[in-house]
């Protein structure tokens, strides 16, 4: 089994860097110094990407808010960025349409609006679409959907979003990371780490055997989040900057509108309100309450706000309420301060920008705040911070994030139309099956080819509702270190947020998809998985939610 295989590594071998954490931050700096010739480990006291990183907004955007505060240098660099990742990744960051409703008596009219997004272009390289001026009857035709009371027209420019979720963006970095030789484990928890001559000796604890090992490095990475505080006090390490925390949470429905594009308005508060296409389903929010622990919870003042804000400005057939809530995202942005600082009434407008803080003395990198549209550009610095504290990078010209070359897609595409694949997808499907499966899985989409062309139940939807096939479960339970159900449902997947939990207990693909995946635990990780506290409670009245028997 690939993580006992890790973990069992992870204690006998000295490694060149030890990365704490394995969010974005982190699993950018494994990819970037693997790719690079280093000898790299990687953990996680839960499952990668298993906390800030799954709960964004699946936006990869250049920073258009921050033209308001005149951060003209960070909008470069962000647009710099998410042009290199629509560049690098095709088939999973897309450009994508951002469609804005203008309130009369909003802070700045509409024409210097789009002016400003004109500006937003130009910084942006000219690479997306060229910006638009709506006029209420263009957008009253086009998108019947908004409510148009108090609009004196809109704008629609462009920027990028993740196909996928957040967290399979994430977990590619760490495939990457263990196609070059790094070892990762997810569920290996940090309790402090020392230095022992010239090197760091990290104490950690496998959470789910509650086995104890002592990882050996010469440097450290802390890239634990909004954690990295926290476990910087362990360590001793003093910093010049620090976190605070913004709770942002999202509504996940069913879809509002047929249209591929993001619906953008100014909320109550003024700040940048969303309408996003999820497949079948929409995403809508965010709100932006600041908060004092990284742990938050979706609370009913937050439901109230997104709700009120989504009626307020779509024309719906009727009003939403919390009946129509399929599933919940909630998480807290770390952002980065210089340590003293971030105390103001300003905070709102401090930027995700990250902050990377090197102790040559101790040979320790802490890294904060950041946003997934800045990934590459965190995972070169870290490299550049590695070579600094003496780590020898044997291929420091070397390509690490990108989709495999057209020569593998090519082979892909000569096998799939050999199989008829797309013919084979589920009823319904969103998308073709060649598209999906090359997305998610690049050069490992070839195996599963092989698979559906010894057996063509392997290309069976096991999950109804949603598009996963057989194979793609079998993979997940071979290569993808899924330790606990939620691991397949919310990350590697985004099965939990297309369904509602009582839909998943009733469902015989999930009984199915479990015992690929746990084997003889599978009545144990079912039920596990129910028994944990839901996305959101049931309804008021509705029976309780039970794990089906796995037969």
């Amino acid at each position: 089994m690939l993580r006992a295989t890790n973990i069992d590594s992870l204690s006998r071998e000295t490694f060149d860097v030890l990365v704490l954490g394995a969010g974005i931050n982190g699993a950018v700096s494994a990819a970037a110094l693997a790719a690079k010739g280093a000898k790299v480990a990687l953990i996680d006291r839960g499952d990668f990407a298993g906390f800030t990183s799954q709960e964004s907004s699946n936006l990869a955007w250049g920073g258009i808010k921050y033209m308001e505060s005149f951060e003209l240098w960070l909008v470069r660099k962000l647009c710099k960025s998410r042009n290199l990742l629509l560049r690098s990744y095709p088939s999973s960051v897309r450009e994508i349409r951002f469609y804005t409703a203008h309130e009369r008596g909003f802070r700045h009219g509409l024409f210097k609006l789009f002016l400003g997004t004109w500006l937003y272009w130009i910084i942006g390289s000219f690479f997306t679409r060229i910006p638009r001026l709506l006029s209420r009857r263009v957008m009253a035709r086009e998108e019947p959907l908004i409510n148009l009371d108090g609009c004196d027209g809109g704008i629609e420019y462009s920027d990028a979003y993740l196909v996928d979720n957040d967290a399979r963006f994430v977990w590619g970095f760490v495939r990457a990371a263990l196609d070059r030789g790094a070892r990762a484990a997810n569920y290996v928890e940090s309790l402090g780490a020392r230095r022992e001559g010239d090197a760091w000796v990290t104490r950690a604890r496998d959470v789910l055997s509650g086995r104890e090992l002592a990882i050996r490095s010469r440097v450290l990475v802390n890239a634990c989040g909004p954690f990295v505080d926290a476990h910087n006090a362990l360590t001793g390490q003093r910093t010049g900057h620090r976190h605070i925390f913004s709770k942002g949470i999202h509504l996940i429905v069913d879809r509002l509108t047929p249209s591929r594009r993001v619906l953008t308005f100014f909320a109550d508060d003024g700040r940048l309100f969303f309408v996003i296409p999820m497949g079948p389903r929409t995403c809508i929010g965010t709100t932006d309450t600041r908060v004092e622990s990284p742990r938050a919870e979706v609370t009913p003042e937050d439901r109230r706000f997104v709700l009120s804000n989504i009626n307020k400005r779509l024309a719906l057939p009727r009003p939403l309420t919390e009946a129509d809530i399929i599933a919940e995202r909630c998480g807290v942005r770390p952002l980065a301060v210089r340590d003293g600082g971030g105390g103001g009434e300003d905070w709102l407008q401090l930027s995700r920008k990250h902050a990377i803080e090197i102790d040559r003395a101790g040979r320790h990198v802490s890294i904060f705040g950041g946003k997934l549209t800045d990934c590459i550009n965190v995972g070169e610095e870290i490299c550049a911070a590695a070579e600094e504290l003496g780590v020898a990078l044997p291929r420091p010209g070397e390509r690490w994030y990108g989709e495999p070359g057209e020569e593998v897609r090519r082979a892909f595409l000569e096998r799939a139309r050999a199989l008829d694949l797309d013919a084979l997808a589920p009823p319904r499907a969103t998308e073709k099956l060649s598209e999906r499966l090359w997305r998610r899985y690049g050069a490992q989409a070839l195996g599963m080819l092989e698979e559906i062309r010894r057996d063509r139940r392997m290309a069976d939807a096991l999950i109804e509702g949603v598009d996963d096939l057989r194979c793609e479960v079998a993979h997940a339970a071979r290569a993808e270190m899924v330790a606990k159900l939620e691991d397949f449902l919310r990350r590697r997947t985004r099965i939990a947020l297309l369904l509602r939990r009582e839909e998943l207990a009733r469902s015989p693909g999930l009984r199915e998809a479990c015992r690929i995946l746990f084997g003889d635990e599978a009545d144990q990780r079912l039920a596990e998985y129910f028994e944990q506290p839901g996305e959101r409670a049931p309804a008021e009245g509705a029976a309780p939610v039970a794990a089906p028997p796995v037969e």
